[in-house]
This record gives structure tokens, C-alpha cells and sequence, in this order.
């Protein structure tokens, strides 16, 4: 779990005071259930659409929102909060005098939503006294009156909050019978309503569902006090609540025998595995620092990929615009032009709103545009970035990404992350098969802390379970383990990459970017992958 997650679940458990402020007010759980009609979301948007134009705006978007959320969180045999959350209201972006403008309201009227677009012209109008350069969006044909929903078979908030917490307890309950002393397992849900209305004649109404059920399993040797603590290796993902329903079809077995999941998870089959891994690192042996060839998870790659590939080709971070949250970009413009070697020939990176089951998914971006799948590395070589409406004429393109989004109706949108992955390779490559031509390697399972540098050059990675590799086996688990890389270096030592049949997702359901700081959640997919040469340290540390 990295490090914003962490934040995000820890504000979660200390209250539930501490919620309605962060994500809207504390309602009943029956209200999730609950929408509001179309026809009074579109009567809503012209209200805003007609008031800013007759301001003077000469573009205008309207985003009525209803963002549910809800959380249950156990720890061994009790609930320690159950929260239910409502955030409802408008959000008002136009162009004025060629520069932006916002503002937003809670109260959902024609007279407050129109109130509030002529706020958005003022506050538009007085930052263009100050602007030098207009803003310039790339064109986008209004798509008239549409709507889209994330393809589920079961609403989560559907599901009866006992049930719930009924299954979470049952899941610590295995854990604690299978070895541990202690288990935390949570539930987060997420549904947003979305409409959004522009001047280029789109009404677009979707309905976005996430889940994400993390959990912690320690386990205590108590002769002397030493821990160790194993996270679920589910991902988060943009579906329904069959996610935890039924057999887990598409799951996968390693070599070391750790089971990683795909569009299914058996939460307790992981949490007893959790139990027995936190046993074993207790008597894991601590790596031998040194130069290692890495053979790492998809439920590890993942983070890797965000941080040293996802961030650093954010148009605005390149540009320089954007630097919260560990800062800029190394991969600057003219590495684009010159097809800077990202990576190896075998590093072939997308980004894709269209993937099922991702975190990304949905149909259209936060200012009405189509949803798409493009390169950012093709054979290693740095070919594009991640670009929303006002950036596309920068990169000399004529359409934007479909990458902006907003965590709320009272937040303006902006660039942010696509899903970012690594493809499969074309060559049938078993896992088995790769870590057979490792003589002395690591293989790491699962994410964990990492540091990285303001351009997003050098960075540490940790993990959940390290094995040793020799000679072509997989000889015994050890522990402390956390390898340092700078990014071009790192792609470029990667030497394989599994065929499709290992592909899974990983991904970030608290992905924390800008100022003030919003949140979004994205997926990163990948098949296992190694990587040669790679210097690990070792973290452990006496404590006397």
C-alpha cells in the first residue's frame, strides 16, 4: 500500500466525523440507492449553458454530479465504522475573454446553477486581465444526448450493509484460524452519477462504478516481538459486486504458489494465503545486497509503472504546470522529438480509457470527449503524453486524449492519469518459463512503500513477498528487500515480458494529484516481467 492510499484509510478509521467533510455528508445507506432523473439534470445544465453565454461566455460546460461512496471497515471480530456518503451539486467551467473560469453550487435550482455560471464569466473575465496567452481547445462535435454505464452484473450499493460486513468478518475470522494475530479488512465502494452538458451540443449521463476491499494480515512471533504483515493482493477495479461474488475464474498460480487475481477475487482464499506468507516472512532470511535480475508480479508492477511511467508523461507535469505530489517530469518535450529510449525493444506502454474492468474506464472524459486507447512508448521509444482539450495544440495534435476528470462536482477538472500499461509480450512466455533462465534473481509479489525524486528519475520500490531465485529455482522466500532504479535505466533493462495469459491489473483507488489536491482512481495492467541487473538494498535496521 503506497503511501496515499495509507493516508486516505487512515483518516477513514479515525472517525466518522472526519468523513463527510472529505467527501460529502453522511446519509442513510438506503439513499445510495437513489438517482435523480435526467430530464431534471439537462433542464439543470441549460439553466448554466443559456446564463453563461448571455454573460459573454464563448464556451461553457455543466457537470451535475452525485457521488456516492461507502465504506465498511473490520478488524478481527467487530465493525469499526460503516460510513455512508452524498456529495450533490453543479459545476460550472466557461471561457471568457479567452481565459477559464469557475464556480460551483449545492443548491440544485435553475436560479443557483445559473447564479453560479455568471459567477464562473466574472471570475473569467478578471483573470484574462492578467492572462497573456488565450486558452486554445482542441475542437470536440458535440455527441447530442447520450449515456453510458460501467458494466456491472451488481450494484454494490444494492447489497444489504450485514452482508457485507458479514463477509469481511468471515474473512478475518479464516485469517486468524490459518495463523494470524491480527487482521484489518475493508470495503470501499464508490458510485458516481454524472452528467455533463457543453455549448458544443453534447448531454452526456454516466454511471461509474469502483470497488476495492484491501486488508492487512500480521502475524506476531512473541518470544520476540518481531511482526511481519502481509496486504491482500486483490486490485482495485471498475466493477460491480461480483467482483467478490462466485468462483474466482481468473486467477493464477506462480511458481512460488502465490495466487494473484484477475476480474474475480476469493477475498478469504487470500486472506488465509496472507496468514501463512506473514508466518513464513517472520522466519524469511534477509537479502544479500547486490545486483539481482528482478522478476516482478503484475501486483507489483503496477505501482512501478504509475510512478515512473504514468506521472512522468502528464502533459502538465512535462510542461511544468503541475509539481504537487513529487513534482515535474524528466521526460521533457524534446525527448518526444527525439524518440528518446524510454525503454528496452520490449517496453510497449499504452494508455487506455477503454479497458474492462479498469479503474479508467468510462465512456467519456470530463469535458465530453470519447474515451480512447494510444501509445506513449512503442518499442521502447517515447512517442506521446497524456493531453486534455486546452494541451492538444502543444503536442501539434487536433484532438484531445480524453483524459480530464474532476474527483467532484465542486472541483474543477484537469488532466489526470489514464489507465497507463505495459503490454503483454508477443512471444508465449510462461512464468515458469522466465525464471528458469534466471541464475540469480528476486521474484517479487505485491506492492509496497516507495520513494521517488521530484522528476520522477530515481526511485525504491518495496514489495509484500521476495523470493530468492538460484540457478533457475525459486529456492526459499526472503525478506528486506527494495530495489533502487533510475526510470530510463530501469525500462531499458528489461529483458522479458510474459505473454498475455499472465496480463492482470493492478491499480490506485486514491491516486492524490494538484492544489488543492484532488483524487482519482486508475488501473495499470501488466504480465510479469523481468528486468536484469538491478541493484537491491537491504532495509533492515537494528533497532540495538
Amino acid at each position: 500500500m503506497h503511501r496515499r492510499d495509507f493516508l486516505a484509510m487512515t483518516g477513514l478509521t479515525a472517525g466518522t466525523l472526519l468523513v463527510p467533510s472529505l467527501y460529502g455528508r453522511a446519509v442513510a445507506a438506503e439513499a445510495l440507492q437513489e438517482t435523480i432523473d435526467v430530464k431534471v439534470k439537462k433542464t439543470l445544465a441549460d439553466a448554466g449553458l443559456n446564463a453563461a453565454t448571455a454573460s459573454g461566455a464563448s464556451y461553457c460546460d455543466v457537470r451535475v454530479g452525485r457521488y456516492l461512496r461507502q465504506f465498511v471497515i473490520t478488524r478481527e471480530d467487530r465493525v469499526e465504522n460503516v460510513v455512508n456518503t452524498e456529495s450533490l451539486g453543479a459545476g460550472i467551467r466557461v471561457i471568457a475573454d479567452g481565459a477559464w473560469g469557475f464556480a460551483a453550487t449545492n443548491d440544485l435550482t435553475t436560479d443557483a446553477v445559473a447564479k453560479a455560471a455568471k459567477q464562473a464569466v466574472a471570475i473569467a473575465k478578471a483573470n484574462a486581465k492578467i492572462q497573456t496567452v488565450p486558452v486554445k481547445l482542441a475542437p470536440v462535435k458535440g455527441v447530442g444526448e447520450v449515456s453510458w454505464k460501467t458494466p456491472i452484473k451488481k450494484n454494490s450499493m444494492d447489497v444489504p450493509i450485514k452482508e457485507k460486513a458479514d463477509r469481511l468478518i468471515d474473512v478475518n475470522t479464516a485469517a486468524l484460524k490459518a495463523g494470524a494475530d491480527y487482521v484489518n479488512s475493508m470495503m470501499f465502494l464508490v458510485n458516481e452519477q454524472k452528467y455533463f452538458a457543453s455549448t458544443d451540443g453534447s448531454y452526456i449521463d454516466q454511471d461509474v462504478h469502483r470497488i476495492w476491499v484491501p486488508m492487512t494480515v500480521t502475524a506476531i512471533d512473541k518470544q520476540s516481538g518481531k511482526f511481519r504483515t502481509r496486504d491482500g493482493l486483490s486490485a482495485p477495479m471498475g466493477l460491480g459486486y461480483e467482483y467478490l461474488d462466485g468462483e474466482a475464474k481468473h486467477k493464477f498460480t506462480d511458481p512460488a504458489g502465490v495466487t494473484g487475481y484477475g476480474l474475480s477475487y476469493d477475498m478469504k482464499e487470500d486472506a488465509i494465503a496472507a496468514a501463512k506468507h506473514a508466518r513464513e516472512k517472520l522466519k524469511a532470511p534477509s537479502v544479500k545486497p547486490g545486483k539481482y535480475d528482478l522478476v516482478l508480479d503484475p501486483s507489483h508492477l503496477w505501482l512501478t509503472i504509475h510512478e515512473s511511467v504514468g506521472h512522468p508523461t502528464e502533459l502538465d507535469r512535462v510542461l511544468g504546470y503541475e509539481a504537487n505530489y513529487a513534482g515535474t517530469s524528466f521526460a521533457t518535450l524534446d525527448k518526444r522529438e527525439a524518440k528518446f529510449q524510454y525503454g528496452s525493444e520490449n517496453v510497449n506502454i499504452v494508455a487506455d480509457k477503454t479497458q474492462f474492468g479498469s479503474l479508467g474506464f468510462v465512456g467519456y472524459d470530463d469535458e465530453g470527449v470519447k474515451t480512447k486507447k494510444w501509445d506513449i512508448i512503442r518499442d521502447g521509444k517515447l512517442v506521446d503524453y497524456q493531453a486534455i482539450r486546452d494541451q492538444a495544440h502543444i503536442l501539434g495534435k487536433t484532438e484531445s486524449d480524453g483524459c480530464c476528470y474532476a474527483d467532484s462536482w465542486s472541483s474543477v477538472q484537469f488532466q489526470r492519469m489514464a489507465n497507463i500499461s505495459l503490454e503483454p509480450g508477443k512471444k508465449k512466455l510462461s512464468v515458469a518459463d522466465m525464471i528458469k533462465g534466471v541464475e540469480n534473481g528476486i521474484y517479487i509479489v505485491g506492492d509496497g512503500s516507495f520513494s521517488i525524486d521530484q522528476q520522477r528519475y530515481n526511485a525504491q520500490f518495496g514489495g509484500q513477498l521476495f523470493y530468492e531465485i538460484k540457478n533457475g529455482k525459486i529456492t526459499q522466500m526472503i525478506e528486506d528487500v527494495a530495489y533502487q532504479i533510475r526510470t530510463p535505466e530501469f525500462w531499458n533493462a528489461c529483458s522479458a515480458v510474459c505473454d498475455e495469459s499472465d496480463y492482470r491489473l493492478g491499480g490506485s483507488f486514491f491516486d492524490g494529484k494538484g492544489q488543492p489536491g484532488q483524487v482519482s482512481a486508475v488501473s495499470h495492467g501488466s504480465s510479469t516481467s523481468r528486468f536484469n541487473g538491478i541493484n537491491v538494498i537491504n532495509t533492515a535496521r537494528s533497532l540495538g
